[in-house]
């Protein structure tokens, strides 16, 4: 099987096929090691990769289909997995020169990856500890956003490999986290489909951490009905993946009010908001509800996220410790940068805007009494040239732009979903964001399918990019 008829299969249309023997787990691992050797290191997607060991694990996969034990959906599957998450077999750098130590464990998540014997082709670059939007790191180089053939542009961050192992044909799901957006950025800007899972339903165990009390793990995948399979599958919550499937399957448009924030769509790049208005015409048509809300306290949370909110703090409470001196002393200028502001912050101050947060959340929830889900564009933002970001002042503002929209799900302690809506007048990717309650997960999952069935899998709604 080549790579590119793996990318144009569906996660069901694959496991269907392993399971009926039409196609072997060694078969989609050499796709991904071709795909690999075709596109790396011009896209450079990942860190780290390793095609004997690829083969290897396929080879067990196949092994135990031939005995027939089927060990979940994702047997024989390749999942990328972000340099944030332990894997056996695999160094964790997060980012950094150095590899740690202290994250070789796997966790909860990539355990349940384990179970299903997955593949693992390799471990997808992330930014610096996470610490970024854009998707820039000086230390490993920066992924190219394969959107633009001409121009390096930034893929998003902080997951910044993994949508691009999803195009190259790498991987049919890759693992992300995400603190501020850095699941939702990468995917958005990169044409696939982000999930942002409800803080705390996933477990951070053997994850680098940012900001303990924001981080989520989260994957990315090339449609809502892959998202939804991946999700279910992974979930500690959720009992039968297929039947979760069937039952997002089963999801209309017409059963959705869609509530537009239209400060998501203020200081937009030009075609961005276009997109997702566009977009969501095409819902309404389909039946669904659109109607506007008013999201109380959006200035004052860009603000606070302007300030640093409380990740900075968390995570220089994390460099600083004395068994962190050398990755500290490593850290990249532009990260540095921001760290003298933040150490400084004293400890009251960060148990105010904890407060400030939890309030903050409260009086949304109110919102969700009106609507199935917030809406508007996952970035205002064009995917930036890196060329255009050599400064820290340029980096700076296109890093907060990048954000502003996706750290609304996080600080307001919510779960959602971003997909494609279209392409920008640069001609990228501009993604479609759904925000849910928290724990509203299986919400978010099933109104990401049912909009798809309007709008179109990425590829159909897309194109393909050049590579």
């Amino acid at each position: 099987m080549t790579a590119s008829t793996a990318l144009n299969q569906s996660i069901q249309g694959l496991a269907a096929d392993l399971r009926a023997g039409k196609t072997k787990a060694r078969d989609l691992a050499e796709a991904a090691i071709a795909a690999q050797a075709l596109h790396e290191p011009k896209l450079n997607a990942y860190r780290d990769r390793n095609p004997d060991y690829t083969r290897a694990q396929a080879d067990a996969a196949d092994a135990a289909f031939a005995a027939r034990f089927d060990l979940g959906v994702l047997q024989g599957l390749p999942v990328s997995a972000k340099d944030l998450y332990a894997v056996a077999g695999y160094e964790t750098f997060a980012g950094s020169p150095y590899p740690l130590p202290m994250f070789v464990k796997e966790g909860p998540v990539v355990r349940a990856v384990r179970q299903q014997m997955a593949v693992i082709p390799g471990k997808t670059h992330t930014v610096e500890w996470a610490f970024g939007g854009i998707g820039m790191n000086p230390h490993h180089a920066t992924p190219r956003n394969p959107w633009d053939a001409k121009d390096h542009r930034a893929p998003g961050g902080s997951s910044s490999g993994a949508g691009v192992s999803l195009w190259q044909g790498s991987a049919v799901v890759a693992l992300g986290s995400d603190t501020a957006g850095s699941v939702r950025i990468p995917a958005s800007w990169t044409g696939t489909v982000g999930v942002k899972t409800t803080f705390g339903r996933w477990s951070l165990e053997g994850i680098a951490p940012l900001s303990p009390s924001l981080d989520t793990a989260g994957v990315l995948t090339r449609s809502a009905e892959d998202a939804a399979l991946a999700f279910a599958s992974l979930d500690p919550l959720v009992a039968d993946p297929w039947a979760f499937l069937r039952d997002c399957q089963q999801a209309e448009a017409r059963q959705f009010t869609l509530g537009v924030c239209e400060w998501m769509f203020e200081g937009n790049s030009p075609g961005v908001a276009e997109a997702v208005r566009q977009a969501l015409d095409e819902l309404a048509k389909a039946g669904a509800r659109i109607v506007k809300v008013d999201v109380p306290n959006l200035i004052a949370l860009h603000e606070l996220f302007r300030r640093g909110g409380i990740a900075g703090i968390e995570f220089a409470a994390f460099i600083n410790r004395p068994e962190m001196a050398k990755w500290k002393t490593a850290v990249d200028p532009i990260v540095k940068s921001r760290f003298s502001a933040i150490e400084a912050i004293p400890a009251a101050e960060y148990i105010a805007r904890l407060d400030q947060i939890a309030r903050m959340a409260a009086e949304a929830r109110p919102v969700f009494d009106q609507v199935d889900a917030i809406v508007g564009p996952t970035i205002p933002i064009t995917p930036p040239r890196l060329a255009d970001l050599q400064s820290v002042e340029a980096y700076q503002t296109a890093n907060l732009l990048s954000l502003r929209n996706t750290s609304v799900g996080n600080i307001l302690e919510l779960s959602g979903v971003t997909l494609p809506a279209g392409l920008d007048q640069a001609g990228m990717p501009v993604g479609l964001q759904l925000l849910t309650p928290n724990g509203a997960d299986e919400r978010a999952l099933a109104m990401a399918v049912a909009v798809e069935r309007v709008l179109g899998t990425p590829r159909a709604r897309l194109g393909a990019p050049p590579l």
